[in-house]
């Protein structure tokens, strides 16, 4: 989301589903009743924004895939270009352990992913782009010339490096998630995570790597 937004062409959103997800949900993550009252929880007036001009050539939406609940309509993504960010299983939950001791698969959103990726695929009978973290950071100047070719629209060099520090545009659970985007400039390289995942955690590895497989298969190459 950094990256886009440093572009001069582009506005952005921060997971707009989220408080709608929290309030139907009744999940106790971190800063809970304060992101319900400050995001819109009703998912149809989010979904009207979303859709909505927004005054800017190119509008970034960040998604968590488990925030679209099953009410939520499924319509609207077609008038979007979808792009699947995926991340190795182990990487993923190292890092999700840290807000969410104990994660189901489902708040590890894979389940949701792949389903919301054959959906756009079964509607518009065109695969969607798959982007891997892990070639993300490895080549990121690769990675997103090779994402704005995709789209039809211009690579700039601003989406490589970006001012540090927090943003108007971040959700109000950023104090609780965003340490480490505040703190970044750009792209940091790539490396092998030197974390273990908690042995009570394998079973769900072995469940969300055979998912990430499925949707890597499909993953845009350097």
């Amino acid at each position: 989301m950094r990256s886009w937004e440093n572009r001069p062409d582009t506005v952005v959103c921060d997971e707009p589903f989220y408080a709608h997800y929290l309030r139907v949900t009744g999940l106790n993550h971190p800063g809970r009743e304060e992101v319900i009252a400050h995001h819109e929880t009703d998912w149809k007036i989010v979904v009207d924004g979303l859709c909505g001009d927004v005054g800017a050539p190119v509008f970034y939406q960040k998604h968590m895939a488990h925030h679209l609940l099953p009410e939520i309509g499924r319509d609207w993504l077609l008038q979007m270009t979808n792009i699947f960010l995926i991340r190795d299983p182990r990487e993923m939950i190292t890092s999700l352990t840290k807000t969410i001791p104990n994660p189901t698969i489902d708040e590890t959103g894979l389940p949701q992913q792949l389903a919301l990726f054959e959906h756009v695929q079964r509607e518009t009978g065109s695969i969607p782009l798959v982007l891997d973290s892990k070639d993300v950071l490895q080549h990121p100047k690769t990675m997103l010339t090779k994402v704005c070719n995709e789209l039809g629209i211009p690579f700039y060099d601003e989406m490589l490096a970006w001012p540090a520090g927090s943003r108007e545009s971040d959700g109000i659970w950023a104090p609780h998630w965003y340490a480490s985007v505040e703190a970044s400039t750009g792209f940091v390289q790539w490396q092998p995570k030197d974390e273990a995942v908690p042995d009570t955690l394998e079973s769900l590895v072995v469940e969300c790597t055979i998912i990430y497989e499925q949707l890597a298969t499909h993953r845009l190459q350097p």
